[in-house]
């Protein structure tokens, strides 16, 4: 039997009556406290025109996280190649990679993590925003910091400076891509559960050994709020529910507090709908946690576990990761 890390992903929330300077320096503690306990990385996600969220600009922000740790590893989940020259990301994260050698990974994914005006603000061209490109211009990204087709550009820090490289996804296009092209490969687990499995077994099917990996490596991204009590921890996930459903149906708002969370009307469709987004997600005691990922892991064979826990309180939120270093971890097992 073999432990399986446990690693984080932070959206740097923004709750509702704060900013987005307290959610970054709320990220920051939470870093710092997720490394005390022993979590393995530390991933932030690229998102844009979203007001409950902070970490628009991945790379800046794991700049600031790398330099206040010392040995937890830091790095995107991800950054959205679309919205990117690839020429941009190589020299930033070439640039993470000089200052904090061995401890930076590159999370790349192929949606823009937006909508296509934000989409387009960035980009500020239609060509390269569709995810068709996708494959040309990870290659090229890679390129950047290998060296292997010379060129007339040189990515100065990148060339020689290459941060661990990941794939994300939610479907089989990047699990099947990161398996030919024998890289690591992270799967939303938290927001398509659905197509967990399925996306998995395409990627180990379609595994090539490599540079990067001489087996398949997958990790899992999952839900969790762990509290006292199984009650305690449906109160505190409240919000969550209430700030992806407002996503979904285009009224995106800063993180409720449980309180307006617990007073929304929902109908019985937006109940049914929040019931469907957590199935396979991990809430409740550390026993129930406990449970629950111990059985997400048998499914899913994963090699590590990254948890991301939204509530409004940062209290609360390094409670949840404190309870399960502390009381979950240790029980967390897969076959070798």
């Amino acid at each position: 039997m073999i432990d399986v890390p446990l690693s984080v992903l932070d959206l740097a929330p923004v709750a509702a009556g704060t900013t987005a300077g307290a959610a970054l320096r709320h990220t920051t503690e939470l870093a710092r406290r997720t490394e005390e306990l022993g979590y393995h990385r530390f991933w932030v996600a690229e998102h844009h025109n979203m007001p409950a969220i902070a970490s628009s600009a991945p790379a800046v922000l794991i700049a600031h996280l790398a330099a206040t740790t010392s040995t937890i590893r830091v790095g995107s989940g991800g950054v959205m190649l679309p919205n990117h020259a690839p020429l941009v990301v190589a020299e930033q994260f070439g640039t993470l990679e000089a200052l904090h050698p061995g401890r930076i990974d590159l999370g790349i994914g192929r949606a823009p993590g937006t909508d296509q005006p934000t989409a387009l603000a960035l980009r500020r061209a239609m060509a390269g925003l569709s995810a068709e490109n996708f494959p040309e211009e990870l290659d090229d990204l890679v390129n950047y910091f290998t060296g292997e087709r010379p060129g007339p550009i040189t990515a100065t820090p990148g060339q020689g400076d290459r941060p661990a490289i990941w794939l994300l996804g939610s479907s089989g296009f990047s699990a099947r891509l990161a398996g030919l092209l024998g890289l690591p490969f992270s799967f939303a687990h938290h927001f398509s559960a659905a197509n967990t499995l399925p996306a998995l077994a395409l990627y180990r099917q379609s595994f090539r050994p490599s540079r990067w990996l001489d087996r398949p490596y997958a990790m899992v991204a999952v839900n969790a709020v762990c509290a006292e009590d199984d009650e305690r921890a449906e109160w505190l996930s409240g919000p969550a529910s209430l700030s992806f459903l407002r996503l979904r149906t285009g009224r995106p708002a800063p993180l409720a507090t449980p309180e307006e969370a617990a007073a929304y009307p929902y109908t019985e469709l937006e109940r049914q709908f929040v019931r469907e987004r957590r199935e396979g997600q991990a809430l409740g005691s550390p026993e129930t946690v406990r449970r629950q990922l111990t059985d997400l892991v048998a499914r899913t064979e994963a090699d590590e576990l990254m948890i991301t826990t939204l509530v409004y309180d940062i209290a609360d939120r390094v409670h949840s990761y404190e309870l399960i270093a502390e009381k979950v971890a240790g029980g967390l097992r897969r076959q070798g």
